[in-house]
Parts: structure tokens; C-alpha cells; sequence
């Protein structure tokens, strides 16, 4: 009785975790990037924003002039903004902020200009064993230019005699189907039970499967280890019971052969 209310409780507190935890992670991701853009942005273009609200509150005689001592000046600011609550203004000039300097990158002067930064980066001591593997995360999440798979199919890899799951991500190099003398694709094969790193390999066209199963498919196969199966690719129960003694249907194994 024991070991059965142990494993009930178990298998649901898993599948109960399964449920909370996608949208409990993502909530905590949001969060952690609002207090980032908010300490490490927001709260200095508060201070701009608060510095020239009330120089033109002052110029305007909405506020006494007396103000305009340093001491006064940020005072009255801090009691402006905390009276009407404008913590927000900080917030939203920071995001435009990003957006504006987003923009300004996308020009010409912008892309030489951040051309002329990189390499200072690449260069310093220090900030030149750091900065190259942070770019090329922020570059794989954030970039606009996406990998696009247009089909599943199976290879044999990494050997003869064993089949991985591949995604064909587009042909293969123009030197390597000249050298082989053939069609070539570039398949990018998900690892186990995180798809987003793998292996890309070159084959032969001739030598891959296509699978009738979409993308979604071919990645939950992968990240759950093969237990869940396209609906369409299933076994029937004594199918399965029998591929797992090592008997196979007749006609599975001349597919396999072949």
C-alpha cells in the first residue's frame, strides 16, 4: 500500500510539475528582465527624466525658483515622483531608449560606428577572452535571422546501422557536392534531451529517409528520449511487445534492410 501511494505520488507530482513549471519559469524570466532593464536603465533615465521635468516646471513658475539649488532640485524631484507615481517614465524611456539606438545601429553611421567598438572590444585585455562567446549567445537568441527547417528525415548516423532523427536545414556546401559528385543535404541532428544542440552533418541525398512527421514531432520525439511517438509512426500493444523481445513484423524488417 505503501509503495503505491509512494509512487501515485510520484508520477502525478511530476506530471503536476509538467504543468507549473512552463508558465511559473517563464513569469520568473519577465520578471528577471524588468528588474534588470529597470536597475540598470530605468533608473538612470528616471533621473534625466525627474532633472528636466522640474527645470521646466521651474521655468514655468509652476514651482518656485528656489528649487534651482542642487540639493532642493532633487528633493523636489524625488517628492514630484513619488507623488504622482511616475516611476514608470523611466521604465518606458529605457525600452525606447533600446529601440532608438536599435534604429540608429540599423544605419550605415551606425553599423561602422559599432564596427569601430567591437573591435576595441576584441581587443582589450580581458574583455576580449569574455566578449566573443557573449555575443554569440545574444546573437543566437536575439537574432533576427531564424535556422529553418523544411523537413524530417532519417540518417544513418553516426554510424552504419544506427538511425538519428535529422532536420534538413538546406544542400550542402557547393566544394563538397562538386567533390562527391552528387546531391547533398545539410541536416542538423537534435541531441538528446536538449534539441537546441546537436550536430550538423552533410549526406548524400540518396541516403536519408524522409519521415512522414512534422517538425513539432520529430523534436518531442527527441527530447523525450523516443517515448513519445508521432501518432502516425505508433506500434500496436503487441507490436510493441514483441519489438521489445526482438521480434519484428516481416515486413518491418525488410524495410529496415532495405
Amino acid at each position: 500500500m505503501a509503495n503505491g501511494f509512494i509512487g501515485d505520488f510520484r508520477r502525478f507530482f511530476v506530471r503536476g510539475l509538467a504543468v507549473v513549471l512552463p508558465p511559473l519559469l517563464t513569469i520568473v524570466i519577465l520578471v528577471w528582465i524588468f528588474r534588470w532593464v529597470n536597475n540598470y536603465i530605468a533608473q538612470y533615465t528616471n533621473i534625466a527624466a525627474q532633472w528636466v521635468v522640474v527645470q521646466y516646471l521651474a521655468i514655468m513658475e509652476k514651482v518656485p525658483f528656489s528649487l534651482a539649488g542642487k540639493n532642493e532640485l532633487w528633493d523636489a524631484t524625488k517628492a514630484l515622483w513619488e507623488q504622482y507615481h511616475l516611476w514608470w517614465i523611466g521604465f518606458i524611456l529605457a525600452f525606447a531608449g533600446i529601440y532608438v539606438l536599435g534604429k540608429f545601429m540599423a544605419s550605415f553611421l551606425g553599423r561602422g560606428t559599432w564596427r569601430i567598438i567591437e573591435r576595441t572590444f576584441f581587443s582589450l585585455p580581458g574583455i576580449k577572452a569574455i566578449y566573443p562567446y557573449v555575443k554569440q549567445v545574444t546573437d543566437f537568441l536575439l537574432s533576427e535571422q531564424r535556422v529553418e527547417f523544411s523537413r524530417v528525415v532519417a540518417v544513418e548516423y553516426p554510424r552504419k546501422g544506427l538511425w538519428s532523427i535529422g532536420l534538413v536545414t538546406g544542400p550542402g556546401m557547393r566544394k563538397l557536392r562538386s567533390a562527391a559528385n552528387s546531391d547533398l543535404l545539410t541536416i542538423f541532428i537534435p541531441s538528446s534531451p536538449t534539441p537546441v544542440t546537436g550536430y550538423t552533418i552533410t549526406v548524400k541525398k540518396d541516403e536519408v529517409i524522409d519521415l512522414p512527421i512534422t517538425i513539432e514531432e520529430a523534436l518531442k520525439f527527441t527530447v523525450s528520449g523516443g517515448v513519445i511517438m508521432p501518432i502516425n509512426q505508433m506500434l500496436s500493444e503487441a507490436e510493441i511487445d514483441k519489438a521489445r523481445q526482438g521480434v519484428f513484423p516481416a515486413s518491418q524488417r525488410k524495410e529496415t534492410q532495405e
